[in-house]
């Protein structure tokens, strides 16, 4: 059946998520153009010790894309003081979590990076940049809840206020920490680190303001005291769990992909550390819209239309697919330009830019793959979600290793991005197709 959302609701939906994950996208991209000026072992450490970071805070984001879903369905049912008790439960989980994952960075983290890299000089800079940045997993995990809240809603321009404040603060910081200029410390990877720690705060205190101003006033019952429903918390971590182990087991294999890459050597990890930020700015529309295919598909089950499914996440893709051409694009007309950003070693820009095609082509796929992916779990069937990738990304990782070992090349080895964007889009549109999942509550 044709969709009823129309281009206009989706990209209403789509702009401010898009905006939202450029947050951690220019956080990357600051740290990573500035700390390209020190030298291949800083954009090393700041990559691998980034994303063994952010693989603990997937835990959160897989919780919170379960609470997005089951607030994107009550917004439907037009049920809208169940939002707030929807919320608060989620609050006392993200705390606990957030305690639990900073006592295991804080305790084991010299032993499981010492474990995995093999440089010396990238293991002692990522140590570094990790005494820093662990002080903001708890922040970082109600940031997720934040964000999942508004998707959930529909109203997604305060996810582009947080953005504005949050790379304001890191580009800010990351100038005067990483070469120590106007006075401050000169501290390298370390300043990025706490760059990113204090732009997570102030993301942090504006949701806490902005939501207190938004909601006092409303339906939502955010800011009245809830007695706990146990019935009400098994719903949620039934739906989440799931979400919370396959969003872990997904960027799990993304960190061993860069693993395998750094035992290709420090130049590798250097290369691969600009390709991947070069990467995640043309990937941002795919997050944006695949992120609005989960909540669309949620309302509009709670809406009694799930024979639209289908249509709205195929439109939405076309948008996807449109807004992906003029960053693609540019990357693929000015890779050198592009290098000089990060790099002055002219040598380093000649060896990345074939890698730099690569991701070029892969973000279409990826588009294709991400968004039917995120409606399965916008069913609410996120069981089933886990299961469709696992097998794929088992072979994510076997094809990364395979091509580790038989070429140098390290353009082959982003190739594997090609292998995750296909294999997760067909299968994703054949369970959309074929499986049972119209009646599926949360």
């Amino acid at each position: 059946m044709k969709s009823s959302v129309s281009n206009r609701e989706i990209w209403r939906i789509a702009v401010p998520i898009m905006l939202g994950n450029l947050a951690q996208t220019i956080i990357t991209f600051t740290d990573t153009a500035f700390l390209g000026h020190l030298g291949v072992v800083e954009l090393g450490a700041s990559m691998i010790a980034g994303l063994y970071y952010f693989v603990f805070t997937t835990m959160a984001m897989g919780f919170a894309v379960g609470i997005q879903i089951i607030t994107a369905r009550r917004y439907g049912e037009q049920n809208f003081h169940r939002i707030g008790i929807i919320f608060q439960h989620g609050a006392i989980f993200i705390f606990c979590l957030g305690v639990i994952l900073f006592t295991v960075l804080s305790v084991f983290s010299g032993h499981i990076l010492q474990f995995i890299i093999d440089s010396d000089n990238i293991y002692a800079a990522s140590m570094e940049y990790i005494k820093y940045r662990q002080y903001g997993i708890i922040i970082v995990c109600f940031n997720y809840l934040y964000r999942s809240l508004y998707i959930g809603i529909s109203d997604t321009k305060v996810i582009t206020y947080s953005t504005v404040i949050m790379a304001v603060v890191n580009i800010i910081l990351d100038y005067c920490l990483i070469f120590g200029n106007w006075g401050f410390p000169d501290m390298g990877v370390g300043g990025a680190a706490l760059a990113s720690f204090m732009a997570e705060v102030s993301a942090f205190i504006f949701f806490n303001i902005y939501s207190y101003l938004y909601f006092r006033k409303s339906d939502y019952g955010m800011f009245k005291i809830h007695r706990m429903e146990k019935d009400l918390m098994k719903r949620i971590l039934k739906v989440a769990t799931p979400t919370m182990i396959q969003k872990l087991l997904s960027f799990s294999s993304w960190f061993i992909f860069f693993i395998f890459i750094e035992k290709m050597g420090e130049t590798a990890i250097g290369i691969s550390s600009i390709v991947r930020s070069v990467y995640m700015i043309m990937f941002i529309p795919v997050i944006g819209f695949a992120s609005t295919s989960n909540t669309l598909t949620s309302r509009i089950i709670g809406e009694g239309k799930s024979d639209e499914v289908l249509s709205t996440t195929t439109k939405v893709l076309y948008n996807c697919l449109l807004c992906c051409v003029f960053l693609v694009g540019f990357a693929a007309l000015f890779p050198t330009q592009i290098m000089s950003i990060y790099t002055e070693d002219t040598e380093l820009a000649r060896i990345a830019i074939p890698s730099i095609y690569v991701v070029c082509v892969s973000t279409f796929l990826q588009a294709f793959g991400c968004n039917y992916f995120e409606t399965i779990s916008g069913t609410g069937n996120t069981r089933s979600a886990l299961f469709v990738e696992l097998g794929i990304l088992a072979i994510y990782v076997i094809y990364t290793w395979i091509m580790t070992k038989i070429t140098t090349d390290i353009q082959w080895v982003w190739t594997a991005e090609f292998v995750y964007g296909i294999l997760i889009g067909f299968a994703s549109l054949v369970y959309i197709k074929f499986a049972k999942w119209q009646k599926k509550t949360v």
